[in-house]
Formats: C-alpha cells, sequence, structure tokens
C-alpha cells in the first residue's frame, strides 16, 4: 500500500514538473519574445473597457480619504483658520457638508452616465455598432464618470470617520475642505463632460477620430522608406524553393478573427523546428477551426541553415516534424477573437469610416454630405498608404552574431533565413474595400459619385508606379459605368461621364503631378465665355 502510494505521490511529482518545464518553455519563448506588443494589447483591452479608468479614480478615492484624515491628525488646527476656504465648521457642519456632496456627485454621476446611454444609443444607430468602441474609449468620458464616483467614495469613508474624529481630535478640516474642492471641480467637469458630448456626437468629429486611428495604424505597418535588406538578408534559392519542402498544414487553434500575428515568437518556433511558416489569412479574417490558414514547410536534410550548428547554437540541428508542443506554440503566437476588435488592422480601421459613409447613404439617414466626408478622409489615408513602403512579406531571422553591423564585410553577405511568410494586401485591395464600397452604395447619388472621381484625381498625385495608375483608372471605369446605369436623367448621366473622361486623361497624363486637376462642366465653360465676352 505505502509503495502505490510512493509511485502515485513520485507520477504526480513528475507529471507536474514536466507541465511546470512545459509551461516555462512555452511562455519562456512565446510571451518575452512579443513582450511589448502583448503589454500594448493588454493596455488596448484595458483602455476600451469602460470600467478602467473609473475604478481607478474610485480606488484613488478611497485612498486618498485615509491619507488626508492621518494628516489631519498632524496639522496644526489654528494654521488651517488662516486659509480662507479651508472649512472651519463644527461637526453637524462637516456632516451636513459630506451628505450634501456625496449625494450630488451620485445623482450627477447617474445623470451622466444616462447621457452617456443615450449617446450610445444614437451613435449606433447613425454611425454603427463598431464605432461604439470609439465612444467607450473616449478617456474624458471615462475621467468624467470616474472624478464623480471617486469623489463619492471619497465623501463616505470621510463622512464615516467625522464621528471618530468629533470625540478625540475634533472635525477633520483639510478633510472636508479637500471635498469641497473636489466638488466644485466636479461641477467644471459637468460643463465640460456637456460641450465634450456635443462635439463628439458629430459627425466630422466621428470621422475624424476614426481617420486618425487608420492613420495610426498605416504608420505602424508602413515604413517612409524602402526596405531592401531582406533581398540581401537571405538565399534567393529559398524564396523560390521553399514550396517544394515538405509541408504541413497548419489549422487554426479556434474559431474567429485573426486579430494578431506576433513575429518574433513565430520566428522562433520556425527556427526550432527547422523551417519556413506561410500565413494565407490576413488580419481580420474570419477563420473556424477546421480552416487551413497556412503550411509549414520543413527544411530537407543538407540545408544550409543546418551547417551553421556550430556557429549559431539557436538553429535547429536537424528540421523536426510538429508535434504537440508546435502546436501550443502556435496558439500563443496567433491571437483569435470571438469577435472583430480594435486592433493594429488597416482594414478595420478604414472600415469603420467606410460604414459611416454607407449608413449616411441608406434612405433613412439620406446624408451624402457625411458621405462625401468619409470618401474624403479615406483619400487621405490612402495617398500616405501609396506613398509609402508596404510591409515586406518575408520575416527572417537573424543569428545573434550577425545583428553587429560592423562585423558585416562588402564580401561577406549576412547570414539569414527565411522563417515566416504572409499575406500582404495590396493598395488596390484598399482602394476596393473602402472607396469602391462607397461607389457600390452611392450607384443613384450624382454627389458622391463626383466625389469618389475627384477622390482618384487626388490619389494620383501620390502614386508612385503604373499599377497604381491602372488601379485609379480601373475604378474611374466603374465609377462612370455606375452613374451611366443607375442616374435618371441623362444630363447628370453626361456630367458624370464628362468629369470621368477629364479624370482619365488626367490621370494618363505623365506630368500629372504637376499639374492641377478641376473639372469644368460643359455649362460652367459656356457660362464661363458669356461672362468673358460680356466683360470684353
Amino acid at each position: 500500500m505505502r509503495d502505490e502510494k510512493k509511485t502515485l505521490l513520485e507520477t504526480t511529482k513528475e507529471s507536474s514538473i514536466n507541465g511546470f518545464h512545459k509551461f516555462a518553455q512555452l511562455w519562456s519563448l512565446q510571451t518575452l519574445a512579443d513582450l511589448p506588443d502583448r503589454i500594448r494589447n493588454l493596455w488596448q483591452q484595458l483602455i476600451g473597457s469602460y470600467w478602467f479608468i473609473p475604478t481607478t479614480c474610485v480606488l484613488a478615492g478611497i485612498l486618498l480619504a485615509p491619507l488626508f484624515l492621518t494628516i489631519d491628525e498632524y496639522f496644526d488646527r489654528e494654521a488651517v483658520k488662516e486659509i480662507a476656504f479651508a472649512f472651519t465648521g463644527d461637526a453637524d457642519a462637516a456632516r451636513s457638508i459630506m451628505t450634501a456632496i456625496a449625494g450630488a456627485v451620485l445623482g450627477v454621476a447617474g445623470t451622466t452616465f444616462s447621457i452617456t446611454i443615450a449617446v450610445l444609443s444614437m451613435a449606433s444607430s447613425q454611425f454603427g455598432p463598431r464605432l461604439l468602441r470609439n465612444f467607450l474609449t473616449d478617456t474624458p468620458n471615462q475621467f468624467v464618470l470616474g472624478a464623480f464616483i471617486g469623489t463619492f467614495s471619497y465623501s463616505l469613508l470621510v463622512l464615516k470617520s467625522i464621528h471618530k474624529f468629533d470625540v478625540g481630535l475634533g472635525v477633520p478640516q483639510l478633510s472636508v475642505t479637500f471635498a469641497i474642492v473636489m466638488a466644485i471641480i466636479c461641477a467644471l467637469l459637468l460643463v465640460y463632460f456637456v460641450q465634450h458630448m456635443v462635439h463628439a456626437i458629430q459627425a466630422s468629429h466621428v470621422i475624424q477620430d476614426a481617420s486618425n486611428d487608420a492613420l495610426e495604424n498605416i504608420n505602424y505597418w508602413y515604413s517612409d522608406h524602402c526596405d531592401i535588406q531582406h533581398h540581401q538578408d537571405i538565399l534567393q534559392e529559398d524564396i523560390k524553393r521553399f514550396h517544394t519542402w515538405p509541408a504541413t498544414p497548419i489549422y487554426a487553434p479556434v474559431s474567429g478573427y485573426l486579430q494578431q500575428i506576433y513575429f518574433d515568437s513565430l520566428i522562433t518556433l520556425t527556427q526550432d523546428y527547422g523551417g519556413v511558416v506561410q500565413l494565407h489569412a490576413n488580419l481580420g479574417d474570419f477563420v473556424t477551426d477546421k480552416n487551413v490558414i497556412g503550411y509549414f514547410y520543413q527544411c530537407p536534410p543538407g540545408h544550409p541553415s543546418d551547417q551553421q550548428k556550430t556557429k549559431t547554437s539557436n538553429l535547429a540541428i536537424l528540421p523536426r516534424h510538429p508535434d504537440g508542443m508546435f502546436w501550443q506554440r502556435f496558439a500563443a503566437c496567433v491571437r483569435i477573437e470571438p469577435r472583430a476588435v480594435h486592433s493594429n488592422d488597416i482594414a478595420y480601421s478604414l472600415g469603420q469610416v467606410t460604414e459611416i459613409a454607407v449608413r449616411a447613404l441608406s434612405p433613412g439617414i439620406n446624408d451624402p454630405k457625411t458621405a462625401v466626408n468619409c470618401v474624403q478622409s479615406l483619400t487621405i489615408c490612402l495617398s500616405v498608404m501609396m506613398r509609402r513602403q508596404p510591409p515586406s512579406p518575408y520575416h527572417f531571422y537573424v543569428p545573434p552574431h550577425d545583428n553587429d553591423e560592423s562585423k558585416i564585410t562588402v564580401n561577406e553577405p549576412r547570414v539569414a533565413t527565411l522563417a515566416v511568410i504572409t499575406q500582404t494586401p495590396r493598395i488596390a485591395d484598399f482602394i476596393d474595400t473602402s472607396l469602391g464600397e462607397i461607389r457600390r452604395y452611392a450607384v443613384a447619388d450624382l454627389m458622391v459619385l463626383k466625389a469618389l472621381c475627384q477622390a482618384m484625381t487626388d490619389l494620383n498625385y501620390a502614386r508612385v508606379n503604373s499599377a497604381q495608375q491602372q488601379t485609379l483608372l480601373h475604378e474611374i471605369t466603374l465609377i462612370e459605368r455606375a452613374g451611366i446605369e443607375n442616374l435618371t436623367y441623362s444630363e447628370l448621366v453626361n456630367d458624370l461621364a464628362a468629369m470621368c473622361q477629364q479624370a482619365k486623361q488626367f490621370v494618363h497624363n505623365e506630368d500629372a503631378q504637376h499639374q492641377h486637376f478641376r473639372y469644368l462642366s460643359k455649362f460652367a465653360t459656356h457660362i464661363n465665355k458669356a461672362l468673358e465676352v460680356q466683360s470684353s
């Protein structure tokens, strides 16, 4: 019996140790490799919740109450009387003031919360449910509500302690004075809150916030200069032949939306197993646990990376076939959420502006001016992307001894290993899913169609290659066709067709980036000529 107990104890101990080692191996390689990205995602989740800042303010009020009460115990009572705005009344007056402050700020907090709910309901119906996060993460709104309930928590704790001070130490004058100051600040914050909400629900303000979010993600992915280092870091044979290596399908760990890829962790994983991971799913794509989202290509025997095992211990000595630990570590390399949430996905950010435009074009709202503003904001974002260097689909492992640039000579190329290959959306894809989506809903609105045509000419100033030029010409053709097939009057059709033809000529012109485009209809040209004749 003792032997059985001993065997069971040893088995439990051994399994616990093995589990701890696996856990340490998993998270030491995964979490620490992408610690900044993981901390940023955690911070975004905290900010994205409506409770974080108000809860922090409540905790601050709970901590400030005993702090000021402690100061009151050692503070000179006579010195307080010399302060003009300090409270110098008796215990009854202190209780009355603290009760009034606690009741008032709690009532105002309820009113503030009611206004916020009303604004969220209106924003959901007018701008779309995905724009609710922009209101929930609005820091001023959270801070105002937090200031109210934080003052309420502070007032309750001070009110509870007035009797103890009255008996032994007198009235806590500094604590009551601080509560009065906080009540005045809360009154000012209420005025600010009303003014801020009036501006927050304006369509232009919502569009600007969504555009700024898109520009932030564009700056995260697109660099200011052309990065050709990956052509120097890798053998071109790997790019050409990796798809001929033995491949193992990679399935999504869970069903949901792909929100984040931790490249450092994924590169470490590929080097430990001696291969290349190619992902076919883009950020924001919906996948199921049965979807093949990529492949793991295992290096063949005798690959040059195996010959570096004596120089770099981090590289795999022999390629290994994916096992259970591989799939566990891969699950930690990607973040899949059950619903589409805010991340560094450019398509998601642009989709927020597009959704505002589409809802503005619905019969229930019928606000083409807002749709035009969305088109102009999307034009700004897309023009920045067209001038920037897109992210490379190739990601490499550079051995530590090659990170020192001073050790690299001209005749000795850098040693790097192809590790991860991703899908990189093109500019044409972003134009189609943003401006193209608006075009499909604005087929019968001349104002929006002309704004889309103007957007193509504005984007032409930022184009850097012929592929972008062909994309703009194709989109202008679709805009013209949409107007011809859906506009009611022939005059409107002719007006749009003439503008599209002038836009095509402008985009075709190789020197167009140094010229100004301005569309003049035939009627406007006739009026200008008549005015010139009359003035002469």
